[in-house]
């Protein structure tokens, strides 16, 4: 019987890097990883062409793209997380000096208004200082990765020839989410964001999610023992590299000083991989995918992810 091989869509990150080095192979079968330097071009194609076997996809891009239809399922891997208090900024000349000013005036969104990114933020306005989301006009400065999906009234598209950083600073948008922007009077809207990120860890227990797995839903049929198989192996990449972090790395990366961190705090593995040990922040990012008018209905979290990865946790 031939080899399987497994066309993988993954970036480079420490959870799964004996996965790319070949120290770490899935029993089932071969990850042939993907070039795509650009990762959410890959997104795209995994969305709306099926192109790859297992992808690393946004997690909101994947509940979307799994209430319209797609053919492939998740697996309870989370490769990448993140704090968004520092994704939001505002010009310093906007008027804006707190997040309840934002109600009323234009905030741009980096691409797509069901990116995953600007979904927390905007549940960070929400929750932690009473925004209410529906009295904001969203700017996007792209379109979604799930061609089906259609946003709420006050979600609109900037004109053309314009970007973030320009409309932010000429007063055209009070604040933007994730657009990166570095320039002298651009600030961050929340102070000491990464502080703030650590203690909504310390009040609610998770570390949000960003991406996740998938694959496609033909291999799962069949396949039995794929979707383990599959987990297992990003598992063991990703002990490894907690080992590592545990035992100190000479050099290391943002993330890599971010895990630390989120592990003083917690006193655990940074990125715990399964369904139980992370409900908790699942069903928050559904709460948000609800109320911010991403899902029309709320789906059951054990319906999301590949039958037989239900109870494994790593």
């Amino acid at each position: 019987m031939a080899e399987l091989h497994l066309s993988t869509l993954t970036r480079a990150q420490g959870a799964n890097a004996a996965l790319l080095d070949g120290s770490v192979v899935p029993s089932a079968g071969v990850l042939d990883v993907v070039d795509v330097p650009v990762l959410v071009q890959g997104f795209r194609r995994m969305v709306r062409n099926l192109e790859f076997d297992v992808a690393e996809l946004a997690a909101t891009t994947y509940l979307v793209a799994k209430a319209h239809g797609a053919r492939f399922t998740a697996l309870p891997v989370f490769l990448v997380r993140g704090f968004h208090h520092g994704a939001l900024q505002v010009s310093a000349s906007s008027g804006v000096h707190g997040p309840a000013d934002l109600e009323g005036r234009r905030v741009g969104v980096s691409r797509g208004y069901t990116v995953t990114t600007g979904v927390w933020a905007r549940g960070v306005l929400s929750e932690e200082y009473g925004v209410d989301l529906d009295r904001v006009t969203w700017v996007l400065s792209g379109d979604e990765h799930v061609a089906q999906y259609r946003p709420p009234a006050n979600v609109v598209s900037m004109g053309a020839g314009e970007d973030l950083a320009g409309l932010l600073g000429s007063g055209g948008i009070a604040a933007a989410i994730g657009a990166g922007v570095e320039h002298p009077d651009v600030v961050p809207l929340i102070p000491d964001a990464e502080e703030a990120g650590l203690r909504a860890l310390r009040r609610d227990g998770f570390h949000p999610i960003n991406h996740l797995l998938v694959v496609r839903d033909e291999l799962l049929e069949t396949y039995p023992g794929l979707a383990e198989s599959v987990f297992e192996a990003f598992a063991e990449a990703k002990h490894r590299y907690v080992g590592r972090l545990r035992a100190g790395i000479a050099d290391p990366t943002k993330d890599d000083r971010m895990h630390l961190r989120v592990m003083d705090v917690t006193g655990a593995d940074p990125l715990p991989y399964g369904i139980e040990p992370n409900r908790a922040a699942l069903e928050r990012l559904l709460d948000h995918a609800v109320r911010q008018h991403i899902l029309a209905e709320r789906p059951s979290i054990d319906t999301l992810f590949a039958k037989g990865t239900h109870d494994l946790i790593a």
